[in-house]
């Protein structure tokens, strides 16, 4: 598979610049469009031209930083992941891919998992850890 590192370069140069005002919120067990890039090897890549997948919100830092975790909808079992539902459908969530976000990345608000999921995710989260 080709990686487009060069596109992602420019787009992340954009992307760097973008400006979080001080009236943007965004809060745990949300999921997001997220611009995360092309990454090496094994790590979960972005899709098409903002090089975008949805993210769901794990713990959030400030205004600027989170901890993140992308998702995907191809059907995945075992313990590195978990199947949640949300306003656009069915999901599964990559827990071995958690990772700090900068809140510059954010697209698009997708929607809300339910606290029930968010509980599960996080007891997986620990136990992983």
């Amino acid at each position: 598979m080709h990686k487009d590192f060069d596109n992602w370069n420019k787009e992340k140069k954009q992307t760097d610049k973008r400006e979080v005002g001080y009236n943007f919120f965004y809060y745990p067990r949300e999921i997001w469009w997220c611009a995360i890039g092309v990454n090496v090897g094994v790590e979960t890549d972005g899709k098409h031209e903002n090089f975008e997948r949805p993210v769901l919100v794990i713990k959030k830092f400030n205004k600027d930083m989170f901890w993140g975790i992308p998702l995907t909808t191809n059907e995945k079992v075992g313990e590195f992941y978990q199947k949640i539902t949300h306003d656009q459908g069915v999901s599964w969530v990559a827990l071995s891919q958690i990772k700090t976000f900068s809140t510059k990345r954010l697209l698009r608000k997708i929607g809300r998992i339910s606290e029930q999921e968010f509980k599960v995710i996080h007891k997986k989260l620990k136990d992983l850890l």
